[in-house]
């Protein structure tokens, strides 16, 4: 199977700060796809697969050290919604990015595929 990647999407009410905050902030790699359309390489990636009647997709990102991270997102601008807590696969606490984007960050306890 020619599988090469995967393309995730998010959509904001605030499409400019957003790519401002993840070029800026986050730091990571781009290209400009035409007049500011901004596709961000990311860190290495997994799929977990859970049971649900609701089906839908989730956006969380891992860090190796959720107080520090948050301390340096929060010195670089992020605002988070509560603390950080113990959430069973790890601890972890909700970013919130521009354009009321909830993403959830967290330092993960379980066995990770990268």
């Amino acid at each position: 199977m020619a599988i090469t990647g995967v393309h995730m999407v998010m959509h904001s009410s605030q499409p400019e700060q957003l790519r401002s905050m993840l070029r800026d902030v986050f730091g990571w790699t781009h290209v400009d796809a035409a007049d500011g359309w901004l596709i961000f390489a990311l860190p290495p990636a997994e799929l977990g697969v859970h049971p649900s009647e609701d089906p839908h997709h989730e956006l969380s990102l891992m860090c190796d050290d959720v107080e520090a991270s948050v301390a340096e997102l929060r010195a670089k601008g992020i605002t988070f919604r509560g603390d950080i807590v113990d959430r069973g696969f790890g601890r972890a606490v909700t970013m919130l990015l521009p354009g009321g984007l909830d993403v959830l960050l967290y330092q993960p306890r379980h066995p990770t595929a990268i």
